[in-house]
């Protein structure tokens, strides 16, 4: 039974939109959770149904989030019936499924476990994009599923899509709250009357306070009673509308521990207003004893600067060697299991400590003629001369499992890490190094989606699993050599008077068949091939030449940011081709931004942060693309040559209704203003977030209220309005 992928949900959204409205959820693949398994099991309790699941509908396959009466392993979307589900848009009822056509014969219905009765509700996200379904089945036909029922299935519905939304929502908050924990800088956030609604823990640390002593009390706690006078005197003129000398400086103060003894400290403050009055923001350091900055030496281009071991580009230039002498050579992929949860727990610094611990032992494990490296990450590579044999090469690297049994101690904490690998063997599996890592990558990609923790040698048809991605791989090279590619602005606007700064550039696929596609469409396939380079390349040139067309008709002088993919960040050209972009139409390097998220700039590439580092110093701007949603430590952003803080939109969606959230978004801002950066608010929809935004300190601000992503020609007309002043740009 084929079963067509579901088209829009409402609105003309795209099956990208509602595959991306998933991913954004960050549900699918995770373990079962009370929260849902609750659910299902009071759903087939209310219904008399032996067996209830909360599904998840991916592209290709359906995910079982909840399973309540059975254990199904995931299946694919042709299989299931929930799909239909979701294209109906509404409560799905299949008295007997075995006597309904379209499910018939559907294996589950002619084989175990034998399902006759279905009855489904689309779980709806509020953009109205269906993503899965609660459903409940029996093995016996009915008839007896009314009105009252349907309206019972769809609550539960409702309440499953609450505790996802809520699920998110702590995770966003759990990331942001560990974030300022892991800082070195003290951050204080304090009320209208002086008293401290907010410190992290590097403050309780500095000050030798717990939190609950901290908390509610006056800022005076801190501050030796010689200052208290000025502090008093200075904390009225805020009040009554005046100002300090203090505001938007650093200074050197002296404050008071707990133990009463005092401390040098270097200090910042800023100030807001909102619903509550005045409030104040300090920024601390302790000058004490300074830490050195995280700043590296620049390492040998072939080498790793965290762990010292090969990096990818020599790694890649030794595997290329050996087959060029017609060699048999074993290549393997690494990954390690459990480190992201070393990252999110502890933080960049035990985790980078792990990485060193594992760079060691890798090598004592194997022979001497094997080179190790790292490729980024928790990745690392082996590449082993000689291997004649595939269970010569299985039995050689298979003592890298017997090596991850014994335990990790580092820093005081003790990890039982875990290894997955992929094994490739030239020439069996390819004879070029681009074809044997991915040969490598395939049989590694086969052993995670296999549970992880083993390893796992190429086999042909493990290229299966690729066929769809390089369809459109394919696709997108003939996309790029008939302009099949475009790219939509999107304005970037002053909080303070509503005038555009500038336009985001993204990338559109106008695509022959299927019209204007969204880069949730064909971005992950992208930025896996080798066409991100040559794509990437064009949107620069595009992007700076559309900038330069609409400079020359009058327009006002703007910066166009666009988004450098991975591939770009690590190329060897960045420079020579922003330079020439630049140049070619005549664009100041101050025209231009270039993004990046937090995973790229992550990359221990210290190539690539030099090349970005002289971008920045010409005068190009640097931006954090999405701030919050991955793993990027204040050392990094202290690091990197950053001028812009992108703050995500999970972090504004919310603000405005929960004082928790609007906390957390204020101590990003000083962290941003404390760090000398411009801050751009992502997804502003509403004048109550664009107000409170302004009021905490942030600059720009884009999204909805002001505009969607529009073609050239569009845009043109949106910054002709915002120049001449004709038409406010906000829009409601």
């Amino acid at each position: 039974m084929n079963t067509q992928t579901a088209e829009a949900d409402t609105d003309g959204d795209t099956e990208g939109n509602r595959l991306q409205a998933l991913a954004n959820l960050w549900i699918s693949g995770t373990p079962p959770e009370p929260r849902f398994d609750t659910i299902v099991q009071l759903a087939a309790e209310l219904f008399h149904t032996p067996m209830a699941f909360v599904t998840l509908v991916e592209k290709d396959m359906q995910r079982f989030k909840a399973m309540h009466g059975a254990d199904f392993p995931d299946i694919p979307r042709c299989m299931s019936v929930c799909t239909h589900t979701i294209e109906s848009g509404a409560v799905l009822v299949i008295d007997d499924m075995l006597e309904d056509p379209r499910f018939a014969g559907n294996p589950l219905v002619t084989g175990a476990p034998f399902l006759r009765f279905y009855a489904g509700t689309p779980l709806t996200t509020d953009e109205g994009l269906r993503i899965g379904a609660l459903c409940i089945l029996d093995t016996v036909p009915r008839n007896d599923f009314g009105d009252e029922q349907r309206k019972t299935l769809e609550r539960l519905g409702a309440l499953v899509m609450e505790q996802m939304r809520l699920r998110r929502t702590e995770i966003i908050r759990s990331t942001v709250m560990n974030f300022s924990d892991a800082t070195e800088l003290a951050f204080f956030a304090i009320d209208a009357n002086g008293r401290i609604e907010f410190v992290n823990r590097a403050a309780l640390t500095l000050f030798g306070y717990q939190q609950d002593e901290m908390i509610g009390q006056l800022i005076d706690i801190i501050i030796p009673d010689r200052f208290r006078g000025a502090h008093h005197a200075g904390l009225a003129r805020v009040l009554a509308g005046g100002t300090t000398r203090l505001i938007g400086k650093t200074v050197e103060v002296v404050a008071r521990k707990r133990d009463q003894t005092e401390v040098p400290i270097e200090i910042s403050l800023s100030i807001w207003n909102d619903e509550r009055g005045v409030g104040m923001g300090a920024v601390i350091r302790d000058i004490t004893e300074r830490r050195e900055r995280d700043a590296r030496l620049l390492r040998m281009a072939n080498q790793d600067t965290l762990t010292g071991l090969s990096n990818r580009h020599r790694f890649e230039n030794l595997l290329q060697e050996e087959l060029s002498e017609n060699k048999t050579v074993t290549v393997a992929l690494i990954d390690l299991d459990g480190f992201k949860d070393v990252n999110d727990s502890l933080g960049h610094a035990v985790g980078d400590a792990l990485l060193q611990a594992v760079a060691v032992r890798l090598p004592s494990v194997l022979s001497a003629d094997v080179t190790v490296a790292r490729f980024g990450g928790d990745e690392f590579a082996i590449l082993l001369p000689g291997t004649l044999q595939p269970d010569e090469a299985m039995t050689a690297i298979g003592a890298v499992l017997s090596g991850f049994e014994a335990p990790f101690d580092v820093g005081g904490h003790v990890f039982q890490l875990a290894a997955t690998i992929g094994v490739a063997l030239a020439p069996l599996h390819g004879t070029d190094a681009e074809e044997l890592l991915a040969s490598a990558d395939f049989a590694l990609y086969r052993a995670k989606k296999a549970g992880g923790s083993k390893m796992l040698m190429f086999e042909p048809d493990m290229r299966n699993d690729s066929l769809a991605r390089r369809a459109t791989q394919d696709e997108l090279l003939r996309a790029l050599k008939n302009s099949e590619l475009v790219l939509y602005y999107q304005p970037q606007v002053s909080l303070d008077d509503g005038h555009i700064l500038g336009v985001e550039a993204l990338i559109r696929w106008q695509h022959p068949q299927h019209g204007l596609l969204y880069p949730g469409d064909f971005l992950p396939a992208l930025e896996s091939s080798a066409l991100a380079l040559p794509v990437g390349w064009w949107v620069l040139r595009e992007a700076c030449r559309q900038a330069a067309q609409w400079r020359a008709s009058g327009l006002p002088p703007i910066k166009v940011s666009v988004n450098l993919f991975a591939a770009q960040y690590r190329a060897s050209t960045l420079v020579q081709h922003v330079t020439s972009a630049l140049s070619d139409h005549n664009l100041p390097p101050s025209a231009l931004g270039l993004e990046v998220t937090e995973t790229i700039a992550l990359l221990n590439d210290d190539n690539a942060f030099e090349a970005v580092h002289h971008l920045r110093d010409l005068g190009v701007g640097i931006a954090f693309d999405d701030f919050g949603t991955g793993f990027a430590s204040l050392s990094s952003l202290q690091r990197f040559p950053l001028t812009t803080l992108k703050i995500d939109r999970a972090f504004i969606s919310e603000m405005t209704e929960n004082p928790h959230d609007a906390a957390i978004t204020r101590a990003m801002l000083m962290m941003s203003n404390e760090l000398g950066l411009e801050t751009i608010a992502e997804g502003i929809e509403t004048e109550e977030q664009e107000i409170s935004l302004r009021r905490l300190g942030c600059q720009a601000g884009q999204g909805y209220r002001y505009g969607k992503a529009l073609p050239p020609e569009q845009t043109a007309v949106l910054l002709a309005r915002g120049f001449a002043g004709q038409i406010p740009i906000r829009m409601h």
